[in-house]
């Protein structure tokens, strides 16, 4: 992806679908990397939301505007469509309630992008076959030590966002950086959509 590294290539993806200058709202967002990463590409502004101690104080040596806050008590404190998008990056399937936070989402901002590992990718279908919970770059706890609760599928989420009347405007499939076009539920590692309400 035009020198980008695998690990980066997801960064690349949602920073296309954020428009030069926005606000933006980044949910659970780690050490602040994927917020700089957005400040240099497209001029945002706004700010992160983080509830770990120490990821909280990463940000705010990266100069990330930080507020600590558990994403389970929802973001009441941000007015309606306050942000031009709101972004929640590999932190849904970690999430009680990530159908109230996708709401919120939508609520706070004019659309979301939302990135999760694909639980339908084949290499995690063959590591429950073979009687194991999956262990792989994009899920990479064992059972007893995974903060991940709420694992879907590529058609489990556009079933959700059919039934909650979400807008699907698009979708990137990854696979190791490299987009995936043919059969994404069973070949993509890595889901990316970009959404707005109904």
């Amino acid at each position: 992806m035009n020198g980008i590294s695998i690990d980066r290539a997801d960064f690349a993806a949602i920073a296309q679908w954020v428009k030069p200058n926005a606000h933006v709202l980044d949910l659970g967002c780690g050490d602040g990397a994927l917020f700089n990463y957005l400040k240099r590409e497209r001029a945002i502004t706004g700010y992160g939301v983080e509830i770990d101690d120490n990821n909280v104080l990463a940000c705010a040596r990266n100069g990330v505007n930080v507020i600590q806050r558990n994403l389970e008590r929802g973001l009441r404190e941000f007015d309606d469509q306050s942000f031009d998008c709101v972004i929640l990056s590999q932190t849904l399937q970690a999430m009680r309630h990530g159908d109230s936070l996708i709401d919120e989402m939508l609520r706070v901002g004019r659309e979301g992008i939302v990135t999760f590992p694909n639980f339908g990718y084949w290499r995690n279908r063959l590591q429950v076959l073979r009687g194991h919970m999956p262990v792989s770059d994009n899920l990479p706890y064992q059972w007893f030590d995974t903060p991940n609760i709420h694992l879907c599928t590529i058609s489990d989420f556009e079933r959700f966002c059919a039934a909650r009347n979400i807008r699907v405007l698009e979708r990137k499939v990854l696979t190791d950086g490299v987009l995936v076009s043919a059969l994404p539920n069973l070949l993509g590692a890595l889901a990316i959509y970009h959404f707005g309400a109904g």
